[in-house]
């Protein structure tokens, strides 16, 4: 059977393989090329089998470079978020035992003083562009023979968990010590999950930064099947749907908030672009409101597919007909894994009843690197993990979403899932983007407080927040209404539309005990 990017480049060198955000194009021989050069020169620097390369890198070929060189020489990649400070980044690079980084110049000075502090060798600070201290990366790349090399071993990327609670880890998982061109096959063989098959006319278009797993992971494996990748370099609405029209893209994968976002760009804008080569629109990471689902099923029609994983595994998936049928679901539970739905004594819930998700994967487990505590506690005695995500099951299997533990609110000894408000407000008019969390009530214990960023044009005042809570009568109980409402001209959030709640909720509770 053919095996991943690689016999796909050597089959037709010619052939697209990436399209950098600034619109250079690189055929897969080319990106061959790159990527053995690459593995060349990280063994020249020592590099073994086992070890790890880790990469600050805007998207475009160079993380792809890095990426595929590393994935068939046995090394791990790991993507670092170059939205961290300097000592987060300098965590990351020492624990994960990292022998190389890569970088760019646009990181100069967050990657220069992280390194400095993860002590990382000076042979082994490579980076695109000037910057002190650091060996130019295309100087390594044109000293090294573009030949595969030799004794090829598949290697894997280790993506660090985002941290809700104490520092980041690793989610690492056991080198497979198979071929790289069999291994890829089985990286490639996840896209098949959403029916998306090999070559067949495919392209990717690649919308958030490569430091996320699923973004690393999707590009990745529409690169092992033979697929052309066009990558963005800052998400924009308009520009989205430019280049689905300009190269045909077939597949992405996207968060609600980019698609609330694009539902808000004014009819004649969205009426611009053809986006009927759109055939696989697949998104996760966060709860979709049901109004957004609607809106952009009815735009995208059947391409909608939702699914429900983790950077530690997975999963379930639920087709755009399949969510009809039942609205809010995350779907049914794929073919390779087990799921189940516990109480905090560790017994399974009763269908329609709230609990602790937790995933069984057929195609091998993870351990938090370093962290044998936290991996012991995130396994069960069965081989289950979870990673504190509450829904429940309905009768005929589908999953439903209610919130991450650690964001539920518990108001009078009653759980309130703030995804679920959240959802309700962003079907208001005149509201861009909202975060609902708790805050300290002396009496209750918690009490929901919700933060709007409101669409152009939106007065923010007394008369906004009456509307708002007229919006609110007959969609919620009257429990789940805020008892606060604030306005701000932004929410924090991540380049892929992760909110980032804790910078709004951590100030409340300061010097005081937190509920959950």
């Amino acid at each position: 059977m053919p095996g991943g990017f690689w016999y796909y480049a050597h089959e037709d060198p010619d052939a697209l393989a990436v399209v950098d955000p600034d619109g250079t194009e690189i055929s897969a021989g080319e990106l061959l090329a790159r990527c053995n050069r690459m593995a060349h020169g990280l063994r020249a620097l020592g590099l073994q089998a086992g070890d790890t390369v880790a990469a600050i890198l805007p998207n475009g070929v160079y993380p792809a470079t890095v990426y595929l060189a590393a994935l068939q020489i046995g090394l791990y990649y790991v993507p670092i978020n170059y939205r961290l400070s300097p000592p987060e980044v300098a965590y990351i690079l020492s624990d994960s035992d990292a022998k190389a980084f890569v970088t760019h110049e646009r990181f100069a000075t967050l990657a220069v003083e992280a390194a400095d502090i993860a002590a990382i060798p000076a042979d082994g600070r490579l980076a695109v562009g000037a910057v002190p201290g650091f060996r130019d990366l295309e100087q390594l790349l044109a000293s090294q023979p573009e030949t595969d090399p030799s004794d090829r071993l598949a290697g894997a990327a280790m993506h660090y968990t985002s941290g809700t609670t104490g520092r980041p880890k690793g989610v690492k998982r056991a080198l497979s010590g198979l071929d790289p061109d069999t291994s890829s096959e089985l990286f490639s063989m996840f896209l098949l999950l959403f029916g998306i098959g090999p070559r067949d006319g495919n392209v990717h278009l690649s919308t958030s930064p490569n430091y996320h797993t699923a973004v690393t992971t999707f590009a990745g494996n529409a690169l092992h099947a033979g697929h052309p990748v066009v990558y963005m370099d800052k998400w924009d609405p308009e520009q989205t749907l430019a280049l689905i029209e300009k190269y045909g893209c077939t597949h992405t994968h996207m968060v609600p908030t980019q698609f609330h976002r694009m539902l808000q760009l004014p009819d004649d804008v969205r009426a611009k672009y053809d986006v009927s080569s759109m055939k696989f629109a697949i998104h996760a990471a966060a709860p979709c409101p049901i109004d957004v689902k609607h809106k952009m099923i009815a735009w995208w029609g059947e391409s909608i597919i939702e699914y429900y994983g983790a950077t530690e595994g997975g999963g379930t998936l639920a087709t755009a007909a399949q969510w009809l049928a039942y609205p809010g679901t995350v779907g049914t539970v794929w073919p390779s894994s087990t799921l189940k739905i516990v109480d905090d004594d560790g017994v399974e819930c009763p269908t329609g009843t709230p609990g602790i998700v937790w995933m069984k994967m057929a195609t091998g487990d993870f351990e938090y690197k370093g962290d044998k505590s936290k991996t012991d506690d995130s396994h069960d005695a069965d081989g289950f993990f979870t990673v504190g995500d509450v829904g429940y099951l309905n009768e005929e299997g589908y999953l439903f979403l209610c919130d991450r533990k650690s964001d539920m609110i518990i108001a009078g000894g009653v759980n309130i899932y703030p995804a679920e408000i959240e959802g309700e407000l962003l079907a208001h008019p005149g509201i861009a983007d909202a975060a609902v969390f708790g805050i300290p009530d002396d009496d209750m214990g918690e009490q929901i407080k919700a933060v709007i960023e409101v669409r152009d044009g939106v007065v923010a005042d007394d008369a906004l927040r009456a509307s708002i809570m007229d919006h609110l009568a007959g969609r919620l109980a009257k429990f789940k209404w805020p008892r606060s409402i604030d306005f701000v001209d932004q929410l924090p959030r991540e380049p892929t539309g992760k909110l980032l709640k804790r910078t709004l909720r951590d100030p409340y509770w300061a010097d005081r005990d937190v509920a959950i």
